[in-house]
């Protein structure tokens, strides 16, 4: 395997690459490398997401080679840090298609495709997208897909879990307060929990959004507390996330349900730094380690990541992005096997055409490069106890709600009690 993992800012696009090579496989060596290239968040805002992808990626990338390769050939990863700036990345993809002549295009988050999405058409080129929610919405492009478990209407599954969890509520509610940041994932989220608050026959008390610099918000939970919502619906990313739960917790907040679209809840950082106040918080995730999610491969995977994860400085559960980067890498080791190709076009046929068998399930892609079956998981941290990682690796802690054939656990109600 070789490792590429160039900076890149605008001053210096076209730089020479940083070239880190640690072990080929030897029976390999002589061929030319199959490189997947990519953007990814290794400095910034998002660089723990970014780095723990990386991660997945290096190991899927030693498992290939364990097994000789791919197509017989090594396989090489080209990252170039978009230093958590979306601005950066309609060069990366010019380059990396134009310079660097990639074989395959990887692309990390709803902010960082949707700009790479212009030349990745005009070019015509195959892009898996790691956590994108709803890009393919605007784009409508045939050579796109995706490997996070939203399904065919992802703006609105993406809370429809949340909504589905409070049907259990006696009595049944009837008030709804959405809040979320400013920027364009949260915005999608809201999106799709008003269109649910509509379909539930719910009543909208509360529809906020602020801006992804605020550093109080004990003022948006007052607002809220003063508007008596029987749910509280919040659309943040991991900074706010924190922020938002210590608020409502010293406001003592007085709602049925808290949290749905709460990124930055799946994160070891943020369950060690909130801890018990994170009881009763209910959020989305796409895997945790409750029994009824063993799924072949997923605990060998896991494994292996969290062995490197601490001295690699990323995420040490893993549970979150780093099962879903590797399952898309499955996915593209799969279509390039059995085609024998690395053709765009050819790729996109079969991936569209095919079931796939991963780490986190049997995936199939529909016509926009979605799951056909979403898999959005509704969780409730419970029984957390200290703050502790080693609890979070065992069943009781992210007990499932939603979807029913996965349910773990039973609804703990009302929030704060």
């Amino acid at each position: 395997m070789m490792r590429i993992v160039a900076p890149l800012c605008a001053a210096c696009l076209f730089a020479p690459l940083l070239i880190a090579p640690v072990s080929i496989f030897a029976g390999a060596r002589a061929a030319e490398p199959i490189k997947i290239g990519l953007g990814a968040q290794l400095s910034g805002q998002l660089a723990s997401s970014g780095k723990a992808n990386q991660l997945a990626e290096e190991i899927w990338v030693e498992d290939v080679m364990a097994k000789g390769g791919l197509l017989g050939r090594p396989v090489t990863m080209i990252h170039y840090d978009d230093q958590s700036n979306p601005g950066l990345i309609p060069g990366i993809y010019t380059k990396l298609i134009d310079v660097d002549k990639v074989d395959l295009l990887i692309a990390e988050g709803t902010n960082f495709l949707a700009p790479a999405m212009p030349v990745v058409i005009e070019r015509q080129r195959l892009i898996m997208a790691l956590l994108a929610l709803a890009v393919n919405d605007r784009f409508h492009y045939s050579r796109y897909f995706q490997s996070a478990p939203w399904g065919p209407h992802g703006k609105l599954e993406l809370s429809r879990a949340y909504f589905e969890i409070a049907k259990s509520l006696s009595p049944a509610a009837q008030t709804v307060a959405l809040v979320g940041a400013d920027a364009e994932f949260s915005a999608n989220l809201l999106e799709g929990a008003r269109a649910n608050v509509k379909q539930n026959g719910l009543k909208l008390v509360y529809d906020g959004t602020y801006p992804p610099n605020t550093v109080d918000y004990s003022s948006i939970v007052r607002g809220i507390q003063a508007a008596k919502p029987d749910l509280v619906y919040v659309a943040s990313y991991p900074v706010d996330t924190v922020g938002m739960v210590r608020a409502a917790r010293e406001a003592n907040l007085k709602t049925m349900m808290f949290g749905g679209g709460m990124v930055g809840t799946q994160y070891a950082s943020t369950k060690t730094q909130l801890a018990e106040t994170l009881n009763g918080v209910i959020s989305y995730e796409f895997y945790v380690p409750e029994p009824t999610l063993d799924f072949p491969g997923i605990a060998a995977f896991l494994q292996k990541y969290q062995a490197r994860a601490r001295e690699e400085g990323v995420d040490p559960l893993g549970f979150y992005q780093p099962p879903f980067t590797y399952a898309a890498m499955q996915v593209l080791e799969q279509a390039v096997t059995a085609t024998g190709s690395l053709d765009d076009a050819k790729l996109a046929d079969y991936i569209h055409a095919n079931a796939f068998k991963t780490i986190v399930g049997e995936i199939r892609f529909d016509s926009q490069g979605e799951w056909t079956e979403p898999r959005v998981l509704g969780v409730q941290l419970q029984n957390i106890k200290g703050n502790g990682l080693e609890q979070f690796t065992k069943p009781g802690t992210q007990v499932v709600l939603y979807p029913p054939a996965y349910k773990s656990g039973a609804l703990q109600y009302p929030y704060g009690k």
